[in-house]
């Protein structure tokens, strides 16, 4: 299968490579503020949709096999939504109100087989730690919460700050894997026929 995934996001391409598959990726530039939706998960489905189809529509004719994968994803606090901070002061802020707390991120998928395809939003609540001035001034420091939706990741340097999740991990790295397997399942292809190679058998202990 040819895998185009429309998103720059380094954890989303991390996350599919680790899972065997290797995607082409092809940025939409997809005007995100042209959405205004007050839903956070209809918000980023409808984000995952617009990026999708503004690649495939500006790809040219390729392969039957060839699947376009586009998601997006924001945080929600208490009614608010939020997503990459604009810079390190809003990085600060948010922080501020994130630590001690729970929010719930959102992730939205769709995906373009062809003719067919498919729309749907993961959910997990995710709690962060109580961190002080300065440990919040230090992780800004490192620019890593300007780059991400929440100002936070798990799999980076903010791992160390989120001390619990409900719901799919995958799903706060920015891409869902067991969700995109049912996606795919519902469109007929199998998860492992994206597999560019398969994976190396499991180490036997000694």
């Amino acid at each position: 299968m040819h895998v185009v995934l429309a998103s720059r996001s380094p954890a989303r391409l991390a996350t599919l490579r680790a899972a065997g598959i290797e995607p082409e990726v092809v940025v939409s530039g997809f005007d995100e503020d042209s959405i205004v939706e007050p839903d956070p998960a209809a918000l980023v489905a409808a984000l995952a949709r617009a990026k999708a189809e503004s690649v495939a529509e500006a790809l040219p004719p390729g392969p039957a096999d060839r699947i376009v994968i586009g998601c997006d994803s924001v945080l929600a606090l208490e009614g608010e939504i939020h997503g990459k901070p604009a810079d390190a002061a809003q990085a600060t802020a948010r922080w501020r109100q994130l630590r001690g707390r729970s929010g719930v991120l959102h992730t939205g998928h769709h995906v373009i087989h062809g003719a067919a395809s498919r729309t749907a939003t993961a959910s997990t609540t995710v709690r962060f730690a109580d961190l002080s001035d300065e440990e919040i001034a230090a992780y800004v420091a490192t620019g890593e919460p300007v780059e991400v939706a929440g100002a936070f990741t798990i799999d980076g340097l903010g791992g160390a700050y989120v001390t619990g999740l409900t719901g799919d991990h995958h799903t706060v790295v920015g891409i869902s894997l067991p969700l995109l397997r049912t996606m795919l399942a519902e469109l007929g292809i199998a998860w492992h026929r994206l597999w560019s190679s398969p994976p190396p058998p499991p180490a036997i202990p000694s």
